[in-house]
């Protein structure tokens, strides 16, 4: 494992990408309404990158001899966990919940962050399966302070969500973020406290909960990315960029984030 610590400098420049994202995310966001096609959202997001002058990180991104991705969003709606790609024929309908992951590149820097958005009125069960996803972030974000340990984020997920009776998905896990979309370390959403890397002052990781109303198996479609559950229970999925520094939790692609301060969801 190897963790390259951000100085001041570079977290200020990585918070400038993390503002982009998190403004063309409103507009993504926005704009997920009955009617619209996923597709469609993913044009809402070119247009942002293109405005900002900025580089996709998800476009033409291909691990492990995947084939290249073909968006600049991922766009999970209801059963996909995540990296469900933007299709034209997929329609957004009342009572959806649709996970939209985006990531970006400026000044060199990786912002990475994601939300899912309730599609007009839900039902209560999937609201609560949102609201719990969004709920496992936000008491994530207050253990990223110098002394903790990445067991102790990871726990925290687990047992938030493990409480109110859904599951974490265990393939896919946070990671750390710099001048590439993935570094070291990997952040699980899982976990025992008082574990795992201690966190120091210029780490930077993603943490983005994945979280199912079913059985955290997960099963990948014939496109190679498409990642569903197994059962095919609702899944939600939230993610922020988050620097460690001397203050505490520093959320770069939250702008009422402060050192120190995680701000307001």
């Amino acid at each position: 494992m190897r963790i390259l610590y951000k100085s001041n400098d570079e977290l200020k420049l990585q918070r400038e990408a993390g503002l982009v994202a998190a403004e063309i995310l409103d507009a993504v966001c926005d704009a997920a309404r009955p009617g619209v096609s996923t597709f469609e959202l993913d044009l809402v997001a070119r247009k942002g990158i293109e405005r900002h002058r900025v580089t996709s990180a998800f476009l033409g991104y291909a691990p492990g001899g995947k084939p290249p991705y073909p968006g600049v969003l991922c766009t999970s709606r209801n059963e996909v966990i995540v990296h469900g790609i933007p299709r034209k024929s997929d329609i957004l309908v009342e009572g959806d919940i649709i996970g939209i992951d985006f990531g970006i590149f400026k000044h060199g820097f990786c912002a990475d962050t994601a939300r899912t958005v309730m599609v007009g009125n839900v039902s209560a069960d999937r609201r609560k399966l949102v609201e719990t996803a969004q709920q496992a972030l936000e008491q994530a974000i207050r253990l990223c302070t110098p002394g903790h340990r990445l067991g102790d984020v990871g726990a925290a997920i687990q047992t938030c969500v493990e409480s109110r009776g859904f599951s974490v998905v265990r393939q896919f896990v946070g990671h750390g973020t710099g001048k590439s979309m993935h570094e070291d370390p990997q952040v699980p959403n899982f976990g025992t406290p008082d574990s795992g890397k201690r966190m120091k002052p210029g780490l930077v990781i993603a943490v983005e909960p994945m979280v199912n109303a079913g059985a955290p198996d997960v099963e990948e479609l014939d496109d190679e990315w498409t990642a569903v559950t197994r059962d095919r229970s609702m899944s939600a999925h939230f993610e922020h960029t988050i620097a460690i520094t001397e203050q505490g939790p520093w959320v770069l692609t939250r702008p009422s984030s402060t050192p120190g301060d995680p701000g307001k969801p």
